[in-house]
C-alpha cells in the first residue's frame, strides 16, 4: 500500500526507523548513521507488531549489510503476560547451541522508551510462511507434498526440537515438571489462569472439559522441548526445507506427544489427509519414531487434542476480552467470542456429547 493511500502506516514507519537508527548505531559502534531500507510491517501473528526490514553500516571503514526482524510487544498481546518477548530472547539464545532451525537473535530491549515498546531484534531468515487456511497456502503445501522434501523436512525440524538437550543448551529456566501427570496438570493450570484473566464468564461445557482432564490427566516418563504450536503457517520454508521455527511463544519442557498431538489433530488442516497440510501420516511416523526413538502413544495424543480445545477458548476468551475492554483494536480479534463455541462444540463431540 502507498503512503498516500495508508498515511498512518507510513507515520509509523517513519517512527520504528528513527527509533531504529540510533538504537542500531550505538549497538553496532558505526562510523555513521546506520542505514535502514525496505522496513515492512508483516500482519500476520496475534501478540507482537512484526518489521522486516535491512540496515547497512560500516565500522572501520567496513561495509557491512544485514536483514532484521524486529519484534515489538505493545502490551496487548492475546497471550497477555504468558508473551513475554524477554523469553523469547533467551529461548532463542538458547536454541543456537542446538540443531533446532531458528532465528538467530541480536538484542533484547526491555526499556519501552528506547524502541517505542519491549522489543527484541533478530536475522530475517529467508523464506516464505504461506497461511495453511488459506486456497493459495493450501496449494503451496499440497504442491510441496507431492515435491516430496517438505514432508521430510518438516518432521525432521519436529524430531531436531525434541531430540534437543534442552538441559544442556539452559533451557531449564523454563521449568521442569516431575515425571509423571505433572506437566498436563501444569498446563490445565496455566490455561485456567488465562480463561481467569480474561474475564469471560465461562461456560458449562468448558467446565466439563476441565473436570475430564483433570480426571484423566496422563503420564510421561520422557521430557523434551515441546514447541507448542508446531504446524504449517509457524516455520519459513525455502527451496522446500524449513529454515527456521517461528512463534516461540508456547514452548515449555513437557512431554512431546504435546507437539505430536498438535500435527495429528484435523484442526490443523483442511480438506487433506496431510498432517498439517503437508506430511502423510505414514511418513510422519515411521520418520519421527526413526529420529527421535519416541514411539507415538495416539491414546496420550488424544488427551492433548482436548487440551487443546480448552487451550483455544482460553486464548479466544482472552482475544474476545480485549477486545470488548478496548485493549487491543486488531478487528480479528472481535470474531474470537464466536471461536470460543466452535472450539468447545468440538470438545463436546469428542466427549461424547
Amino acid at each position: 500500500m502507498s503512503e498516500d493511500t495508508n498515511p498512518e502506516g507510513a507515520d509509523q514507519n517513519d517512527e520504528v526507523v528513527g527509533l531504529l537508527k540510533p538504537y542500531l548505531t550505538e549497538r553496532f559502534e558505526a562510523d555513521a548513521s546506520v542505514e535502514i531500507r525496505d522496513l515492512d510491517r508483516i500482519a500476520v501473528g496475534w501478540s507482537h507488531e512484526t518489521w522486516l526490514f535491512d540496515a547497512s553500516w560500516s565500522v572501520d571503514g567496513e561495509v557491512r549489510s544485514q536483514g532484521f526482524c524486529l519484534r515489538r510487544d505493545p502490551g496487548n498481546a492475546l497471550l497477555r503476560q504468558m508473551s513475554d518477548l524477554g523469553q523469547q530472547f533467551r529461548v532463542l539464545r538458547c536454541l543456537e547451541a542446538t540443531d533446532v532451525p531458528a532465528p538467530r537473535v541480536y538484542f533484547y530491549e526491555e526499556d519501552p522508551g528506547v524502541l517505542g515498546a519491549p522489543a527484541l531484534l533478530m536475522e530475517k531468515v529467508p523464506g516464505l510462511c504461506p497461511s495453511p487456511w488459506g486456497k493459495a497456502g493450501r496449494e503451496f503445501y499440497a504442491a510441496a507434498a507431492d515435491r516430496g522434501v517438505l514432508p521430510v523436512s518438516f518432521t525432521d525440524a519436529l524430531a531436531a526440537i525434541h531430540n534437543a538437550d534442552w538441559e544442556a543448551a539452559g533451557l531449564g529456566f523454563l521449568g521442569v515438571p516431575a515425571l509423571g501427570d505433572a506437566f498436563a496438570r501444569s498446563e490445565i493450570t496455566k490455561w485456567r489462569l488465562l480463561i481467569e484473566q480474561s474475564g469471560h464468564p465461562g461456560h458449562p461445557i468448558l467446565a466439563d472439559l476441565i473436570g475430564w482432564l483433570e480426571a484423566n490427566a496422563p503420564s510421561t516418563d520422557r521430557l523434551t522441548l515441546v514447541h507448542g504450536a508446531y504446524r504449517t503457517g509457524n516455520v519459513l520454508i525455502d527451496d522446500d526445507r524449513v529454515s527456521a521455527v517461528l512463534d516461540w511463544e508456547l514452548q515449555v519442557i513437557g512431554d512431546p506427544m504435546y507437539d505430536v498431538a498438535y500435527m495429528l489433530t484435523e484442526l490443523n488442516r483442511e480438506g487433506t489427509d496431510l498432517l498439517s497440510n503437508v506430511v502423510p501420516r505414514d511418513l510422519f511416523f515411521e520418520r519421527y519414531q526413526t529420529a527421535t526413538g519416541i514411539e507415538i502413544d495416539e491414546d496420550r495424543c488424544r488427551y492433548y487434542q482436548l487440551l487443546y480445545a480448552m487451550r483455544s477458548a482460553a486464548f479466544w476468551m482472552s482475544a474476545a476480552g480485549l477486545f470488548a475492554d478496548g485493549a487491543n483494536t486488531d478487528l480479528r480479534l472481535a470474531r474470537t467470542e464466536w471461536s470460543v463455541s466452535v472450539a468447545l462444540e468440538r470438545a463436546a463431540q469428542e466427549l461424547g456429547y
